[in-house]
């Protein structure tokens, strides 16, 4: 039979705050500007990044700081297999029989246009309680989250689980070195009976947000191409048809043009009655101003102002993106010539429980087939993956999560699932199928990671490390008789 022991310790909250904001203040801040600094981009945008050496110099600042944080019965090593990125390993030896595994990484968004006058990607810069720039909130904090948490725990004297802590630098590429990771460390790991993904987002900073789902996500290039050279669109065009129109006529088979809704049966699934009460509830927590923060152009607006509408084509439903394109001179200098090919770079969000490879074929084959005019069309695919929706929240955490939220943000929870990817949330749901999740993370209202003016809200980091903090403490121990 198994059994649950749970004994909530003598934790003081007040005593957990000032030590997390005394350890702000002395190391984590300066710290994390140095990280900032950094412009580890991760390997998907700079394919120089191992002779750049940008990588190990994060991995490093942030393994130097670990040490100096004399967090009692760590153990730590970075491992790097050949040609691929570095992942810190960390290992805290625990007083109770239990194994925590908590996750981040380390690697970056490219930093990309558009950031306001004074902000810059790689400089650091502090407005009021927000700290600017690429990697603050995405994932740079994660590490100090968690080890400030263990720590804070340890000057009350306070016991805790055995906790593994893993930060990779690939996530922003899609994790595809990880998996080698972790079977390599598997024995280390052991099999953890409550994981914390430190790399989600908050639909405000008023609480603490749990993920309930993630989408998958099919990124690939779709190449047209109709001419050898460019001709001139005076002697050409009427005969010639246009690459970028015949661009357009396939994507209409996959992607409906007024309306943007995905037209492949295979990327669609039922949406549990569960999260859709989830979806609900958010809405009316977060009310219509949870669609105004996005930088909308005055005059423009989303595809829908029902929030629940839109919480779920956020989180359950099948959107395409277009977010690259190749083949266009640049428009200042582009002369009248009918061009030979277009290229566009797509990203497909999937629903989770999606088969994204079987998806990505669904796509492959749609886009290739009966090409217009005979003309050469391709679709590589690049990396699918699946989505993920979170096993039932047992008793003891649903509990213990409405507690922390209480007392260090004031508020009660709240669960939403998120539209974006955490391709190792995916692999560790399949590999602990037994093990309760805390998906949380401080990419909220304005925070805009992967787009300009990234910044990680101060407050919110203080609070959910605490809030880690407590719900370390607090993991029972499961026993066999």
């Amino acid at each position: 039979m198994v059994y649950i022991e749970f004994c909530m310790p003598n934790i003081s909250a007040e005593q957990l705050k000032n030590f997390i904001a005394s350890r702000w203040d002395e190391s984590i801040f300066s710290t994390m500007q140095e990280y900032i600094r950094i412009p580890n981009v991760s390997p998907d945008y700079d394919h120089a990044w191992q002779a750049n050496g940008h990588m190990m110099r994060a991995a490093t600042l942030i393994s130097d700081w670990i040490d100096a944080q004399n967090v009692f019965g760590l153990t730590k090593r970075i491992v790097q297999k050949e040609g691929e990125t570095p992942l810190i390993f960390i290992e805290i030896a625990g007083k109770t029989s239990e194994t925590v595994l908590l996750y981040g990484h380390i690697d970056k968004q490219p930093p990309l246009t558009g950031w306001r006058d004074g902000l810059d990607p790689f400089v650091p810069t502090l407005q009021g309680d927000r700290l600017y720039g690429r990697g603050a909130a995405d994932d740079g904090y994660a590490s100090f989250c968690a080890i400030t948490a263990i720590k804070a725990l340890q000057e009350q004297g306070i016991d805790h689980p055995r906790c593994v802590i893993i930060l990779e630098a690939c996530e922003e590429s899609g994790s595809y070195n990880l998996p080698a990771y972790i079977e390599q460390l598997a024995d280390e790991i052991g099999t953890p009976s409550l994981i914390v993904c430190l790399d989600s987002g908050c639909g405000d900073y008023e609480r603490m947000w749990m993920t309930s789902s993630l989408r998958g996500v099919i990124g690939g290039v779709l190449r047209v191409e109709i001419l050898k050279d460019g001709v001139h669109s005076g002697d050409a065009s009427g005969i010639v048809p246009s690459s970028f129109r015949i661009a357009r006529q396939v994507l209409s088979r996959i992607e409906d043009i007024e309306s943007g809704r995905v037209l492949l049966p295979e990327l669609w699934t039922t949406i549990p009655e569960e999260r859709q009460k989830q979806m609900q509830d958010s809405a009316v927590i977060l009310g219509a101003d949870w669609l105004d923060r996005f930088p909308f152009v005055p005059g423009a607006g989303p595809v829908s102002t029902d929030v629940a509408t839109a919480i779920r084509a956020h989180t359950w439903e099948p959107a395409l993106s277009v977010t690259g394109a190749s083949g266009f001179p640049p428009s200042n200098q582009a002369g009248n010539v009918l061009r030979p090919f277009t290229e566009l770079k797509l990203s497909m969000r999937l629903p989770p429980g999606i088969d994204a490879v079987v998806a990505s074929e669904a796509m492959k084959k749609v886009l290739e087939a009966d090409a217009p005019y005979g003309a050469k069309i391709t679709f590589t695919v690049e990396s699918p993956a699946a989505g993920w929706s979170a096993p039932a929240i047992a008793p003891w955490l649903a509990s213990l999560v409405d507690d922390v939220s209480r007392t260090y943000f004031g508020n009660a929870p709240a669960i939403m699932g998120e539209g974006g990817s955490i391709p190792f949330m995916h692999m560790l749901g399949k590999r602990f199928p037994e093990a309760q999740f805390v998906i949380t993370g401080l990419l909220g209202p304005e925070s805009n990671a992967h787009g300009p003016n990234e910044f990680l809200h101060i407050p919110a980091f203080k609070k959910i490390t605490a809030s880690i903090a407590t719900i370390l403490a607090n993991v029972p121990v499961q026993s066999v008789s």
